[in-house]
């Protein structure tokens, strides 16, 4: 068979025999199925014609038998999904193949210092970064390679001797995020490194200088540790002179240098790779935009020079242990995941707590407030991985695919279902306003509790309450699940003794269920207990990995499966865009509530109209572990949204 028209007949022949009775619809020069995803469809383009080029070249166009193995090629490549063999990079193989290069832009910055470093320090501690890699910051602020260790030193582990081997994989480099000249000299450092370690020199590499046979993977890891506002020029700059990898010449020893093309930078074209598995990456902190509009806008600006693929927009709660368990809990679990529906539940609560207020950063608060810094972000992810259904595989975007979905089914908030909230001075602690960098008169929330519906098949009439404020009385994150009563109890109203189910996050994590049990003794009495998982008693002298971690580690290895796609970041946007423009224009009360309390009173009737009931438990001190008996000897951390007082009575009216 050749390559000419005969092709688009051949893939449309094979395509209706693979599968049969399906829909077509025209892509390209051919016809694909409704039904199949984008990457399989692409996948069968690609794979067709490989194999009619192979058969073309081995038999000629008039050796009919050279159409068997070619059909039986597509077959054997394309009837399953493009995604079904998929996996991560195993870190192993990573450690021993992968040259990499991690800059990090706004390298001088506090997030970088407190948050990144440190996090790459401890992936280098425990042997999860490349033997070969380097970590070049970059930022406006002119300092040298050794300045910036000094100032690093102080985040990392005292006389140590791998904080210091770290150390010295670390240099500094300075320049202008708007022009080209600091990225030049980026792009040109970052190919001699490469070209480096190509001929075997440097860290571990072979003494002889000799070329290495088949060319290594070379990794670049762009970390975007900056205000969003310039992101797109710095993304524009990146593609133009730092994404061409180094191409080692293999045995001939020669190697190239190079920059993308005007071709590669303005098509969104994907740059060849030095070797396959090689890469280039890049992680944007948040926020993504200001409301849906501006995070459309950024996202379009940015996808202009970088495909989706190779974008990891960070959320950090995606990284944390509990929040990483949901889909554990949920499908692998059926004794949690059979009463995962409207019938059983009645609602859930998920509740972020700090306990101090913007401590002089109300500047870059302000801009914000509590909704677009935490729930639009954080929490709704939380709510995503709760209440979607279960994922074809596990996949990136079959997990994500799900998100999308239920997020999609969630009716944008409105003022009723909204109380918001601002901490006044209380106790001897300043209020939001008298924050000096707080514009005077300022509206903006720092507390807010937002009700949504999931307008689905299983979800349809069960509040989901999002809490989240600043200045509250505990450091806090949980999810509360709250079962309906049974029906005709033969033990009388149980109404306050529902059953839960609850996840907390920080401080301490845990997963409990409260349940109702026997008293023990000769009476029919009852009482309220639970089962528990405590993290610090079940797992004793293991250390969870900090958040920042697990998803930097997460993008070394090519898994987007912790991070935030485009459409789902639209999603998300849309529901709580129309309520920020209301607040923004002054259209939503707002509450005052004393610093270090639980919130506003009128979150009070509110949590009580969405169905939620206080329950009679206290938590019981038979733990001895020193941080899980402290997380959890404290009555408001118990109560959540109103636990019971150590009486059996009703608690007093609570807030978050």
């Amino acid at each position: 068979m050749g390559c000419g028209t005969s092709l688009n007949k051949y893939i449309a022949e094979t395509r209706a025999e693979a599968f049969p009775g399906q829909d077509f619809v025209a892509l390209g020069d051919a016809s694909t199925p409704k039904r199949m995803s984008r990457l399989a469809s692409r996948e069968f383009e690609t794979t067709a014609k490989e194999a009619a080029r192979e058969a073309s070249t081995s038999g000629g166009a008039n050796n009919s038998t050279a159409d068997i193995p070619v059909q039986k090629l597509v077959l054997e490549r394309v009837c399953s999904s493009a995604r079904d063999e998929w996996h991560a990079d195993a870190v192993d193989d990573l450690g021993k193949q992968l040259r990499l290069s991690i800059v990090v832009f706004g390298a001088s910055g506090d997030l970088a210092k407190k948050k990144t470093y440190p996090a790459l320090y401890e992936l280098f501690k425990k042997g999860f970064l490349p033997r070969r890699v380097q970590i070049v910051g970059y930022a406006r602020s002119k300092m040298s390679s050794q300045e910036l260790r000094d100032r690093l030193r102080n985040y990392l582990e005292k006389d140590c001797e791998c904080a210091e081997q770290f150390l010295n994989c670390c240099s500094y480099m300075p320049g202008e995020y708007d022009t080209s000249e600091g990225y030049e000299r980026l792009g040109a450092s970052l190919q001699s490194w490469e070209a480096t370690m190509c001929m075997g020199a440097g860290a571990g590499g072979s003494s002889g200088g000799a070329p290495l046979p088949s060319g290594p993977r070379l990794g670049r890891l762009f970390y975007l540790a900056l205000p969003p506002s310039v992101y797109p020029q710095v993304c524009e700059h990146i593609k133009m002179h730092c994404s061409v990898l180094y191409r080692s010449g293999g045995s001939g020893g020669s190697g190239s240098f190079g920059r993308a093309t005007a071709a590669e930078v303005s098509g969104r074209g994907r740059l060849p790779p030095a070797t396959e598995g090689s890469f280039v990456r890049l992680i944007l902190e948040k926020p993504f935009g200001h409301d849906l509009q501006s995070s459309e806008l950024l996202t379009q600006q940015i996808g202009g020079y970088w495909p989706e693929e190779q974008l990891y927009r960070i959320d950090h709660y995606l990284g944390k242990e509990l929040v990483q368990n949901l889909l554990m809990l949920r499908f692998a679990n059926p004794i949690f995941g059979a009463f995962f529906n409207r019938h059983y539940i009645s609602n859930i609560q998920i509740t972020f707590k700090e306990p101090f207020g913007t401590e002089g950063r109300g500047g870059y608060f302000d801009q914000y407030g509590i909704i677009r810094d935490v729930i639009q972000n954080h929490l709704i992810q939380v709510l995503a991985l709760l209440t979607m259904e279960a994922p074809v595989s596990l996949h990136p975007d079959d997990i994500r695919d799900e998100k999308v979905k239920v997020l999609r089914c969630i009716a944008p908030a409105e003022l009723a279902d909204c109380v918001l909230g601002q901490y006044v001075a209380d106790k001897g602690q300043p209020g939001y306003l008298d924050d000096p960098t707080v514009p005077p008169g300022s509206r903006t929330p720092t507390f807010a509790a937002v009700r949504l519906l999931v307008r689905n098949e299983r979800w349809d009439g069960v509040p989901i309450v999002i809490k989240a404020g600043k200045a509250l009385n505990e450091r806090l994150a949980a999810v509360r699940i709250q079962l309906r009563t049974p029906a005709a109890s033969i033990f009388g109203s149980l109404e306050h003794m529902r059953n839960e189910l609850v996840i907390r996050f920080q401080p301490g994590e845990a997963i409990y269920a409260k349940m109702v049990v026997k008293k023990p003794g000769l009476e029919m009495n009852y009482e309220m207990s639970e089962l528990d998982l405590s993290y610090p008693e079940r797992y004793k002298g293991v250390v969870i990995p900090d958040a920042y971690e697990r998803l930097i580690l997460d993008c070394i290895r090519g898994d987007q499966q912790h991070f935030v796609r485009r459409d789902e970041l639209r999603a998300a946007w849309a529901i709580f865009t129309p309520l920020l423009h209301a607040v923004d224009a002054g259209a939503v009360q707002i509450h005052p509530y004393p610093y270090g309390s639980r919130g506003p009173a009128a979150v009070d009737p509110f949590i009580t109209e969405s169905g939620y009931a206080r329950t009679e438990y206290t938590w019981q001190q038979h733990h001895t572990t020193a941080p899980h008996t402290n997380n959890n000897n404290n009555s408001n951390n118990c109560q959540g949204a109103g636990g019971a007082a150590g009486n059996g009575k009703q608690p007093p009216a609570g807030k978050l």
